[in-house]
């Protein structure tokens, strides 16, 4: 049997009311879409948290697959349509270009895609963010395939006690790494805790095993300018010879600090909450978390359960919500507001060009 090909891809295609939800028209005409115009699926799923649409999607068409993707854009098109219609705000703002040129990768939707032989039993979990970048997922992931305190399996199953591959990007240059873990771990941490420039784009076994894959679409770095925070999704496949489910969602149990939050420049902690309550509204956050779980049977998609909808991560939202406090308080000092380098895309290269003339040398 040939190959499945998960395939995750999200736009921001219009926020209602402003950046908090998405509205019910165009999640219904996103799985009309799908229904309509996939027939190359083999099942698809049609979720969002906060503003931002995301299209799960199953088939045999490989990764960066022409057909996948145009769908994916057709998608975002025909929903866009009726937002600016609903005249709902940043109506279209993910899609960066004017027409599909064979790939959806680098003209504004973020994508995360991994291709697999499904295994006797194949869960995955599906994480879908808002109001963050994709840096966001470093430290959730290093903690779910590297560190022992966090994954018990790394000590207690034969089969993950080898470690994994980390394969690491540079946005900014555009160029990759892969780490051996826990060989390399040292030298790895050195680039992925600066997560706005490095991501942890993708996780194997050993053995070359695909197990996580993340989107890495930076927005400001690809439009020149601020359009919003690229709102990133991240597929890990979980169980046998990998992190049980309970280990990968134990990642997000004490609550990190991410870049995103208000205009996408502030620094704020990422709450893990259910579908329900992913609609940021507080100083238009804080960013939030979601995690589907889904089990695949021939490419089906079962599912979805929604994770953290349990109230064993009451105490990381409180905790969450207590650090939103204190950040807040900072207003627009760091390391609340983002630092320099990080605002470059918004109100900071005017200003400078505006006072360079009242610099004076000491």
């Amino acid at each position: 049997m040939s190959k499945i090909t998960l395939s995750v891809i999200k736009a921001d295609i219009g926020g209602y009311v402003g950046h908090t939800d998405v509205h019910p028209d165009l999640l219904e005409i996103a799985k009309k879409m799908l229904k309509e115009k996939g027939d190359m699926l083999i099942d698809f799923h049609v979720t969002r948290v906060g503003d931002d649409i995301q299209l799960i999607m199953t088939h045999r068409e490989g990764v960066d697959s022409e057909k996948i993707h145009k769908l994916a854009w057709d998608t975002f098109l025909a929903c866009t349509e009726r937002a600016r219609e609903l005249k709902l705000y940043g109506a279209g703002q993910d899609l960066l270009k004017d027409s599909f040129s064979g790939n959806i990768k680098g003209m504004g939707p973020g994508v995360a895609e991994m291709e697999f032989e499904e295994r006797k039993s194949e869960p995955v979990v599906i994480f879908i963010a808002d109001k963050t970048e994709p840096g966001a997922w470093n430290l959730p992931l290093y903690k779910m395939f590297a560190d022992p305190f966090n994954t018990a399996g790394l000590i207690i199953d034969p089969s993950m006690h080898q470690g994994f591959k980390f394969e690491v990007y540079d946005m900014y240059e555009g160029k990759k790494i892969v780490f051996n873990t826990p060989e390399e771990l040292y030298d790895m941490l050195v680039f992925i805790g600066a997560t706005g420039r490095y991501c942890i784009r993708k996780v194997y076994t050993k053995n070359n095993e695909i197990a996580a894959v993340s989107s890495t679409q930076r927005m400001n770095l690809m439009a020149g300018k601020y359009i919003g925070k690229d709102d990133p999704v991240l597929i890990v496949r979980c169980q046998n010879g990998l992190p049980a489910v309970g280990e990968v969602l134990e990642a997000f149990a004490n609550p990190h600090l991410v870049f995103g939050w208000m205009r996408g420049s502030h620094t704020g902690p990422m709450i893990p909450v259910s579908l329900e309550d992913a609609v940021p509204t507080r100083f238009d956050g804080p960013p939030r978390v979601c995690a589907l779980g889904f089990q695949l049977k021939e490419g089906k998609l079962i599912g979805p359960q929604d994770l953290f909808k349990d109230i064993a991560f009451d105490s990381a939202r409180k905790k969450a919500l207590e650090i939103a406090d204190y950040m807040r308080t900072l207003g627009p000092f760091e390391p609340h507001r983002l630092p320099l380098q990080e605002l470059e895309y918004t109100t900071l290269p005017h200003l400078m060009e505006k006072l360079k003339d009242r610099w004076e040398k000491d």
